[in-house]
């Protein structure tokens, strides 16, 4: 019997490896770039201690082990062709407790999160993608609907549960392992250890309004230069983003939609001031009254098995309003060769409660490039995240830098 035989012997769950009937579908992740890529073999873990097990089996062997919550890393980090895919995808228990918190494992995905919640009255600042894992977005920072209000999605989190690479199985939080605790909060998953679950201080659900507001590609440079002086600095309850886009056959259509926690009329007040500063009035549709569940599956990401192999992005943090030089360039290379396909430039306003964070209080990167990473000491600066963010996604970290996105 070989070395990884060994391992799968010793498991609650399942060892697949090359050749197996389900080996195929449990090693692609959700991020089509990487569907290629075949690991040694993938562990499905039915328990914690499966987890365990195979880091151990990864400290003793040598063995690259890769964890999997969601497979949504934009980065591959969620498969490896060295080693093997730790899968959690069934460790994904909620539950919920006494004021609001909830502890949710580590395979859980956004969609089981938002109705698991909603049925206490309770939601997170999570993201649209209902097969995103909840790991890998609060590992990494977590952007959301309800974000600036809220805040970042590791900021809602109060302890996790971690294996680390020396096979024990700790609890931390702000007074113990203070330290690792700060680093998953943002920092990235997958570095310091298996996190297996986490414990997250909710807040009651809100109902909101859903905006989509359209323009013609005549109005594009003035859309973007209006919602550039407005979207920044709008009210903490409003989260409006912008979309251009451009595809063969059909015109540059410009997009400004996303979400208010208010009611209708509060939503077009606001809205009017972004159409004033356009001096254009878009063609505007409006769905209020949502429960934020309701909401975030009328607007959810596509899963992103279903993206084409080739689609490629980027995103960048700007710390200030793009001039109208790099605007008209920025449009001009999209409308320039639509041989090419369907493409997008998106824009996403990032301020209130995302800056109202200690910039050393978490492992997110602040977007001053002065201040220290590493966890508190005696500096204190807000974290400044509150202008255009400019991309294909968002990216999961605040450090201004260009990511090579599926």
């Amino acid at each position: 019997m070989g070395v990884l035989e060994d391992l799968g012997s010793t498991l609650d769950g399942e060892l697949l490896t090359p050749g197996e009937s389900r080996y195929n579908d449990a090693r692609r992740p959700g991020i089509a770039r990487f569907r290629d890529v075949h690991p040694r073999a993938v562990v499905r873990c039915a328990t914690v201690r499966d987890v365990v097990r195979t880091v151990a089996f990864a400290r003793d062997t040598g063995t690259q082990v890769v964890p999997r919550g969601g497979g949504h890393c934009f980065a591959g980090r969620s498969s490896t062709s060295d080693g093997v895919v730790l899968d959690l995808g069934r460790l994904r228990t909620i539950s919920v407790e006494g004021h609001g918190r909830a502890v949710i494992e580590s395979g859980a995905r956004l969609g089981q999160v938002y109705d698991v919640l909603h049925q206490h009255g309770q939601t997170l600042p999570v993201g649209c993608g209902l097969t995103v894992g909840v790991a890998g977005l609060t590992l990494g920072g977590g952007l959301g609907l309800l974000g600036r209000r809220h805040g970042l999605t590791c900021d809602s989190l109060v302890s996790a549960q971690v294996v680390l690479p020396d096979g024990r199985l700790v609890d931390c939080d702000a007074d113990r392992e203070p330290d690792l605790f700060w680093a998953l909060r943002g920092a990235g998953g997958g570095q310091l250890g298996v996190v297996t679950s986490f414990a997250f201080t909710t807040v009651p659900e809100p109902h909101a309004t859903h905006f989509e507001a359209t323009w013609p590609e005549a109005n594009a440079a003035e859309v973007i230069a209006a919602w550039q002086s407005w979207a920044p600095d709008a009210p903490d309850d409003i989260t409006a983003n912008l979309t251009v886009t451009t595809e063969p056959g059909h015109p540059l259509q410009v997009v400004v939609s996303g979400a208010a926690v208010r009611d209708v009329d509060a939503t077009l007040s606001l809205l009017n001031q972004l159409t004033a500063l356009a001096d254009h009035h878009g063609e505007l549709r409006v769905m209020e009254g949502m429960p934020h569940s309701e909401l975030k599956r009328s607007i959810a990401m596509p899963d992103a098995r279903e993206h084409h192999r080739g689609a490629s992005g980027r995103s960048e943090l700007f710390s200030s309003t793009l001039p109208d030089t790099v605007v008209t360039a920025l449009l001009d290379g999209l409308t320039t060769d639509q041989t090419r396909g369907r493409r997008h430039l998106s824009f996403f306003a990032l301020g209130g409660a995302y800056n109202r964070v200690d910039s050393d209080a978490t492992g997110v990167r602040p977007s001053h490039p002065e201040v220290p990473a590493g966890p508190p000491r005696r500096r204190r600066r807000r974290r400044r995240v509150d202008r255009p963010l400019v991309g294909d996604r968002p990216p999961t970290r605040h450090r201004p830098r260009l990511l090579e996105l599926p």
